[in-house]
């Protein structure tokens, strides 16, 4: 019932931020563009209009996660929530273009979505502020076995007031004594073999504990299973990526419709990127590089060049290390930081070679690397090679390659259209996102197959000795259950 209130609360403090965004919508509207239709609406009509604002401002807001009270930075959230706006006014604005006939004044809208921010940056300040006040920060336990450091992790990035981590252990010490478990709100597992995992699992639930899991390799394929009922056995089925005929043609008229729309709209920002990259060093506009696609086949991708024509002089295949990479040249840095060097990519999803949503075309000689440790990453070979993906929205250009193959498999886990529209919706939030495009470490020519993704907290360092050797390979996806 308290879990129920709460939920309630939340919802309402929610809403609130949407109608607080809305009302500069609604000034703007009723103040300037209302009576400039072609014929002004009645008092129902307007509200049409101040509905579909609210319904686009939850949608996007909802997809860039710009309702998480509780778990962004203000920075974040003041950012998700302008981007949500942007979008919406910017539909809106079209939809008065309709209503009007005639290209409107945006200076209004763009008032409207100035004073949008301002109040976005308020109501979290307010809201983030109330919910810490109003619920105290759940009493948890962090589990671990060949990933330490989570705690770590959790508290870097900002969460100790959401999580109050009491214990962190490692996972033969909590068998010994499951009772340690009893009394706390939230449970991480990081790491955890499936025969352990499974116990505690079952102790939280009859517990009312509320458990988080770092999945492995073999619980997000399982995550994709078909329920079925055999010799009156329930049983779960799992295959190979077999997406329906319905599916796999609505995701090419999509491709065909999006990269062809998007091409006609860019023509003009490709023709200047071309420009400044052929003044920049004199050198060639595009650059060719073989890629992975489905089943290993490999295709040649097309970017526009940010590099040294003679960047890898050396015949050694490597990632860049982001900002300090000497082989990025000015201009090039430049359509790094807009992504512009990605959409010649357009014409690979058109031609078919590749399409919107899919795992990373990787390189075949890092591929290759990748798979000398990681044997299960062939596995995002399942579907054809995409520009975004969970990947790229979820994770970092130097994400580790085992973090890589499950968020690839996340998406291949469970193909849907609507899926494929919400990941190319969540993808303009992470466009200026600077995390997002980090490289690798100097030094590094690939993404780092040691690591585990999460750094050791000091505490954990001396318990988990012992386990560096068991760690790496179970980080690499040696070891699966």
């Amino acid at each position: 019932m308290a879990d129920m209130k709460r939920d309630l609360i939340l919802k309402i403090v929610k809403a609130l931020d949407a109608v607080l965004l809305a009302v500069p919508f609604v000034v703007v509207w009723y103040a300037y563009y209302a009576t400039r239709t072609v014929a002004p609406f009645f008092q129902k009509g307007n509200w049409v209009v101040i509905v579909l604002f609210l319904i686009l401002y939850i949608f996007y807001g909802n997809i860039y996660n710009g309702f998480l009270v509780s778990w962004n930075r203000i920075s974040e959230m003041v950012y998700s929530q302008a981007l949500a706006a942007a979008v919406s006014d910017f539909i809106m604005y079209i939809v008065i273009w309709l209503l009007t006939k005639y290209l409107p004044n945006p200076l209004p809208l763009l008032v409207a979505f100035i004073c949008q921010i301002a109040l976005a940056a308020c109501w979290f300040a307010l809201a983030n502020r109330w919910y810490f006040a109003t619920f105290p920060p759940k009493r948890t336990v962090v589990v671990y076995d060949m990933r330490a450091g989570l705690d770590g992790l959790l508290r870097e990035y900002g969460l100790e007031r959401k999580f109050d981590i009491l214990v962190t252990t490692h996972i033969k010490d909590c068998l010994k004594d499951i009772d340690m478990l009893q009394g706390m709100d939230t449970v991480f597992l990081s790491g955890i073999h499936s025969r352990d995992r499974n116990i505690i699992l079952k102790y939280c639930i009859a517990s009312g504990i509320n458990v988080y899991v770092i999945p492995r390799i073999g619980d997000v394929i399982m995550s994709g299973a078909s329920q079925r009922y055999i010799c009156h056995l329930p049983m779960l089925e799992v295959g190979r990526y077999n997406p329906s005929p319905g599916y796999l043609f609505g995701k090419r008229v999509m491709d065909l419709v999006f990269s062809g729309a998007a091409l006609c709209i860019l023509s003009p920002l490709l023709l200047l990127t071309a420009l400044a990259v052929k003044l920049g060093d004199g050198g060639p506009v595009f650059y060719r590089q073989k890629r992975l696609t489905k089943d290993g086949k490999e295709f040649n991708i097309l970017k526009f060049r940010s590099m040294r024509v003679d960047a890898e002089k050396d015949g050694v295949a490597r990632l860049s290390t982001g900002a300090d990479d000497d082989r990025v040249t000015p201009v090039g840095r430049l359509i790094r930081k807009l992504r512009l060097d990605e959409l010649p990519q357009l014409f690979c999803i058109l031609s078919g070679t590749m399409t919107i949503v899919g795992p990373r075309p990787e390189r075949p000689e890092i591929a290759a690397q990748y798979e000398k440790e990681i044997p299960e990453f062939r596995l995002r070979l399942q579907a054809k090679a995409g520009l975004t993906g969970y990947a790229q929205v979820y994770g970092k250009y130097n994400t580790i390659p085992y973090d890589k193959l499950q968020l690839d498999l996340m998406y291949i886990a469970k193909p849907s259209i609507m899926e494929d529209l919400r990941i190319m919706f969540a993808t303009v939030r992470v466009l200026f996102m600077a995390e997002s495009t980090e490289g690798i470490a100097k030094g590094q020519v690939t993404a780092g197959l040691e690591g585990t993704g999460i750094k050791e907290s000091k505490e954990n360092i001396a318990a988990t000795e012992q386990n560096m050797v068991a760690r790496k390979e179970i980080a690499a996806g040696m070891e699966e259950d």
